[in-house]
């Protein structure tokens, strides 16, 4: 539901970690994560990328986007009666942050200001957004909820053997092709799309 891309391409950019012609989360991750930057280190990459994520989701959080079809969607599911969850893997501080800021806390706020909490806006109970300290708490937490669908923007989410059976999986990716995909290997039955447009016709319409 947040866009860090331009954000993360920002900050990257000005550590000298990235170049201008990277683009999308996955690929800024995977690009520092390989060392390719100016250390040339898998294993400081792995640090870089942690501390990127530390000021990204912390102190800067502010600077980050609502992405484009998701008020629509939100809004969709109100005047449908749908409930919404967001469950989130975040831990409360970074492991590689300088500021120690909430993580937690930093996103509500975003959330807040961003009107989701609203009756004016999206109208989400906060008591309806849940952050999970381990992925395997996540999926507990996808089950007990009994959701029906969920959305990640994660291809690893999809891919642990304990997802709960019988949710329809979606895999939100704008910048991945519509075909060819990995996933298509190492998990069957997930919706590749690129756009939250897309995400609300395959929802309510069936669409592919």
């Amino acid at each position: 539901i947040i866009s860090y891309d331009r954000l993360m391409l920002k900050v990257a950019r000005s550590r000298g970690l990235v170049a201008k012609s990277c683009f999308g989360k996955k690929q800024i991750r995977d690009k520092i994560r390989a060392g390719t930057g100016r250390h040339g280190s898998r294993a400081r990459g792995e640090l870089e990328w942690r501390s990127l994520q530390a000021t990204v989701y912390g102190p800067r959080i502010g600077e980050a986007q609502l992405i484009s079809g998701v008020w629509g969607f939100f809004k969709t599911c109100g005047k449908r009666g749908i409930p919404i969850y967001i469950i989130s893997h975040k831990t409360k501080f970074a492991a590689e942050a300088e500021t120690h800021t909430n993580l937690r806390v930093a996103a509500l706020r975003w959330m807040d200001q961003n009107g989701f909490f609203s009756p004016q806006g999206l109208g989400l109970l906060k008591r309806h957004v849940f952050f999970e300290s381990t992925r395997k708490q996540k999926l507990k937490r996808i089950s007990k909820l009994r959701c029906t669908h969920f959305i990640d923007d994660l291809e690893e989410t999809f891919l642990e053997v304990d997802f709960p059976k019988g949710v329809e999986k979606i895999l939100y990716n704008p910048h991945a092709p519509a075909r060819n995909h990995p996933l298509a290997r190492g998990a069957r039955r997930v919706r590749r799309l690129r756009s939250w447009s897309e995400i609300r016709k395959c929802v309510f319409h069936g669409g592919n």
